[in-house]
């Protein structure tokens, strides 16, 4: 007698009432996850998920362990809050086996059977690790033009499989929204500790950032601990992963990506050299490097190297900015660029934690410095580097942003992680230089550890900010936009 291996629907039915315990009048999502703090970004991705007059479905990308799908049920009890039905309201995690081999819409329509929903009724389906699933662009959008009256959203952690798959499969039919690793912000709020360290100033009282600190030793701390931890929303609210979160982070961050995720995806044999090289360049971070250094360094061919690039970027691990002269040229041949991860906190979990005195924590500082612009695209990539010489001295400014009309530099920052600069400021002569040759908006930034002060170099004002300070006002601002 020939024995069915298919998994029983009562089970599947079984499995998505467990999943959805809203199904049940006066329950919502579990205790836990309500109770934690929402993402400065859950109401721009709620108003565009709740939004029923464009019929496009919204789909959550980012890196792991972010909070995509602690966002995702949020959403789902702001609904229930709103006075949705529980029973108008689906959400399916695909990596959950017993969903296996099923089709996006069997599922959605195994959804409307079990509480049989009338045609025309107003649901809502919540696909979760949507990457999981085979070809999910081409189904989504097939479900998006068939069922106008159900509102979909999904997430997903592969980011370059979501991003590759939409673009082609869209078709004017999603709408990506980037969810990036905590801001300083956010950190301070989850932590408790904003309100205490930082206070909003009146404008007549600053030029440059609106906020101002009591305590800026305190603030440092804090901003330690940022940089070690703080990118994961996980690692700041729960105490075992953030006393080791190279055992708690690395498998999902790093290895399921690298040795699961863009191997499956593009096919990638070596997988323990892409391993090795994204190391390489997590060590490094904020460093310039070159196709051709790295070439020598990993025996890997540099066109390898330039899709492993791709690779990592589109994965959202990793941010590459390139290079400008002083003339705000960009190389017509970009043979050397500096490599951020987009979370500095991807480094701790890889290599251990850093103090306030570890010679990395200047390039740490850059790399947190650069990740708070990360859901702000355009702003993004107005942003540069920028290396020159001037005579026989070399000449480096840490990041230019360049006007989108003139493409000519508007600001320009140097980040410091030390207040020597302050009795020092013949060292910045290039920042002095590109802000006597261009109209800045405002005087450029120098930022220090610890010390606040406006000076003057060579008749170019210049203002000095504390890093963490500094940080936390982009922030804040991009919060606020």
């Amino acid at each position: 007698m020939r024995t069915s291996l298919e998994i029983p629907m009562n089970e599947v039915r079984r499995r998505m009432a467990m999943d959805n315990p809203w199904w049940q009048a006066g329950r919502g999502i579990d205790e836990e996850e309500r109770a934690w703090p929402r993402r400065s970004l859950f109401k721009p991705f709620s108003r565009l998920a709740m939004d029923r007059l464009v019929r496009r479905a919204v789909v959550l990308i980012g890196p792991r362990r972010v909070g995509k799908t602690v966002m995702l049920r949020q959403l789902v009890q702001r609904l229930l809050d709103d006075g949705v039905r529980g029973i108008d309201i689906l959400y399916i995690s695909l990596d959950t086996p017993l969903y296996a081999g099923r089709s996006l819409e069997s599922l959605a329509r195994l959804f409307i059977d079990i509480h049989q929903h009338r045609e025309g009724s107003n649901l809502w389906v919540f696909f979760d690790e949507i990457q999981y699933f085979k070809d999910w662009g081409t189904h989504l959008k097939s479900l998006v033009d068939s069922y106008p009256d159900i509102r979909f959203a999904a997430s997903g952690s592969a980011a370059a499989a979501l991003k590759m798959k939409s673009l082609e499969s869209g078709a004017g039919r999603f709408t990506e929204f980037i969810l990036p690793p905590l801001t300083f912000a956010e950190f301070l709020s989850f932590t408790g500790k904003e309100e205490a360290l930082l206070r909003r100033v009146p404008e007549s009282n600053y030029s440059q950032i609106p906020f101002a600190c009591g305590d800026i030793e305190a603030l440092n701390r804090e901003y330690v601990d940022y940089i070690n931890f703080g990118g994961f929303p996980e690692a700041v609210m729960n105490p075992a992963v953030r006393a080791n979160p190279s055992r708690f982070l690395r498998q999902d961050i790093v290895d399921k990506v690298l040795l699961k995720d863009l191997p499956s995806l593009y096919g990638i044999a070596d997988t323990q050299g892409l391993n090795r090289f994204f190391n390489v360049l997590a060590f490094n971070t904020g460093n310039e490097v070159a196709l051709e250094t790295l070439a020598n360094h990993s025996d890997i061919s540099k066109p390898r190297l330039a899709e492993y690039l791709e690779y990592l970027e589109a994965a959202y691990l990793i941010k590459l900015v390139h290079r400008i002269d002083d003339n705000a040229e960009r190389l017509k041949r970009r043979r050397s660029f500096k490599v951020y991860l987009t979370n500095p906190s991807m480094r701790a979990a890889l290599f251990g934690t850093s103090t306030a005195e570890d010679n990395a924590m200047g390039r740490l500082a850059e790399t947190s410095i650069w990740s708070q612009w990360l859901h702000q695209s355009e702003v993004l990539n107005s942003l540069h580097y920028a290396r020159w010489k001037e005579g026989r001295r070399d000449c480096e400014v840490d990041i230019v942003a360049l006007d989108q009309g003139s493409q000519k530099p508007r600001a320009a920052v140097e980040i410091k992680w030390s207040d020597r600069i302050i009795d020092h400021p013949e060292e910045l002569h290039a920042i002095a230089l590109l802000a006597s040759r261009y109209p800045f908006d405002k005087p450029p930034v120098v930022t220090t550890r610890s010390i606040s002060k406006m000076t003057s170099l060579n008749g170019v004002a210049i203002e000095f900010i504390p890093t963490a300070l500094y940080c936390y006002s982009i922030a804040k601002e991009t919060e606020d936009d």
